[in-house]
């Protein structure tokens, strides 16, 4: 069973308008996730901006698409991944040494059964990916806090 909510956080020593110009800019993407190899948003940044992503998983690539949820700039950005259903989002707080950046991904409505199968046959279980993605959401911020902190 997916897990209604997978979160992962980190403080990082830069104000939140620099590390805000990191996440929102979708192109990085591929620099910050292990998972993401594109990520190509159609328009500006705003709620309804859909992008194309490829991911890759060892030698396996696979293609997605997205649309952008929430756009609270400096505070929030959120999309909807459409082949599964579940909505990712990096949310911003000013610390008293930068920034906290909460990055979470949401399935509180489940996912979508093609997917879920997916996931059941090529990538070891539900359990085994969602220990990668909260992997790759720690290496995701690890690296973004790397980038801010330079």
């Amino acid at each position: 069973m997916v897990q209604p909510l997978l979160q992962t956080q980190i403080d990082i020593n830069a104000p939140v308008d620099k590390v805000w110009a990191l996440i929102s800019d979708f192109s990085r993407m591929p620099q910050w996730s292990p998972q993401c190899r594109l990520m190509k948003a159609f328009g500006p940044l705003r709620p309804g901006t859909r992008t194309i992503n490829v991911n890759r998983r060892n030698f396996l690539y696979w293609p997605t698409t997205s649309t952008v949820t929430e756009v609270i700039p400096d505070k929030k950005l959120a999309f909807r991944v459409n082949t599964n259903n579940t909505i990712w989002s990096y949310e911003l707080e000013p610390t008293e040494n930068g920034t906290r950046v909460v990055e979470s991904r949401h399935a509180e409505n489940g996912v979508k059964a093609v997917p879920n199968l997916t996931v059941q046959t090529l990538f070891g279980g539900v359990p085994n990916f969602e220990r990668e993605l909260i992997d790759g959401m720690n290496t995701s911020l690890a690296r973004i806090k790397a980038a801010a902190e330079s």
